[in-house]
């Protein structure tokens, strides 16, 4: 009788497989048109997604491509989230100029911003002796 595939809102779907944090998040990704269901943009959160489809979408600095493996009652936990969906994302090497490793640190300023004790202590001696030189000199 009934053998339509089971289906589910995307947003949800988004938020159960734990891609965002919250539902309305997944709710903006999807309206604000940065997701597609095989290759179709999609801009209502309403649209319903079931087993087999492929979808793209940013997250965070990545592009994600996911296939739809099974849809879910709730909100699991993480393993169960990933049991839900096979990561077609490819794999992208990290360059050395981007690595966060490699960022130089901040570079020190001579000379500029407030001193040092140990600073401090040397402007301090050399002013005494500058005066001390003075009134020997008077």
């Amino acid at each position: 009788m009934n053998d339509a595939p089971p289906k589910l809102r995307i947003d949800k779907w988004l938020w159960h497989a734990r891609f965002f944090k919250t539902r309305s998040l997944a709710t903006k990704v999807v309206t604000g048109g940065h997701l597609r269901v095989d290759g179709q943009k999609i801009s209502k959160a309403s649209h319903a997604v079931s087993v087999g489809d492929t979808l793209t979408f940013p997250q965070a600095k990545r592009i994600r491509v996911v296939r739809i493996a099974a849809l879910s009652e709730r909100r699991g936990p993480a393993p169960e989230a990933q049991a839900l969906y096979e990561d077609l994302t490819p794999v992208q090497e990290k360059s050395p100029a981007h690595s966060e490793k490699t960022v130089p640190a901040a570079p020190k300023f001579e000379g500029k911003g407030r001193p040092t004790k140990k600073e401090r202590r040397k402007s301090i001696l050399s002013r005494r002796q500058m005066l001390e030189r003075s009134r020997a000199l008077e």
